[in-house]
């Protein structure tokens, strides 16, 4: 295949993707919003603003504040994964980008293929995880990370650019068809909780444990 066709192609499942995303983004605006009979007890508007800022921090969550280590390492992937996101839009200038730009975003993207590498590994060996993986899941990780993987080579060589184009294509056709599509629900989720404990007055009381000292103050008591 051509150096252009395989441009081509890589152009074609961007456009393909953004497209499904942006449909899918419309249709669940549209949905109706279920009312909320009970009587408001605070804003919800104070709901959303802690669920897409505090309430997204690491200690926020006994999940995480337990399991740390496997929140970090969530985070470093997806660092990576938007780096290496953005590395591709701009991929057919890679030869401009001068190598101090480079070179970091070549080991950022390579930290976090090796994050993804772990991520599939625990979904393979680790018991929980194991047991509620579905096929789903494997391929989301796996495909995201093989794309991680081709994308600091590709900043330096043209061979592995054509690869990285691929391997890029195949990903962001699957992406809006099987788990990848949770990136647009996560939003909406957070928002119908943030409306939701918003409204039932329960803000200020999960400032407890969005707080890092006043949270392990409380774990103290």
């Amino acid at each position: 295949m051509s150096t252009v066709l395989i441009g081509v192609l890589a152009l074609a499942a961007l456009v393909f993707s953004v497209s499904v995303f942006a449909s899918r983004w419309t249709q669940m605006q549209r949905l109706p919003f279920g009312k909320d009979l009970s009587t408001p007890k605070d804003s919800p508007t104070i709901g959303v603003v802690y669920a897409l800022t505090l309430g997204m921090a690491p200690w926020a969550k006994e999940s995480t504040r337990i399991h740390m280590i496997a929140y970090l390492r969530g985070i470093a992937f997806h660092i990576g994964i938007f780096a290496g996101l953005a590395a591709f839009l701009v991929s057919p200038w890679f030869s401009q980008i001068p190598e101090l730009v480079r070179v970091p975003l070549a080991a950022i993207i390579a930290i976090g293929a090796l994050m993804g590498v772990a991520g599939g590994v625990m979904r393979l060996t680790e018991h929980n995880l194991k047991a509620i993986s579905t096929p789903d899941d494997h391929a989301a990780v796996w495909l995201v990370t093989l794309f991680l993987v081709t994308v600091p080579p590709a900043l330096f060589s043209t061979t592995f650019l054509l690869l990285m184009w691929i391997v890029g294509a195949a990903m962001l056709v699957y992406a809006p068809l099987g788990k990848i599509k949770h990136c647009i629900y996560f939003y909406f989720g957070r928002l119908f909780f943030g409306i939701h404990i918003g409204r039932r007055g329960v803000v200020r009381g999960l400032m407890a444990h969005a707080l890092p000292l006043r949270g392990e103050a409380n774990h103290g008591r």
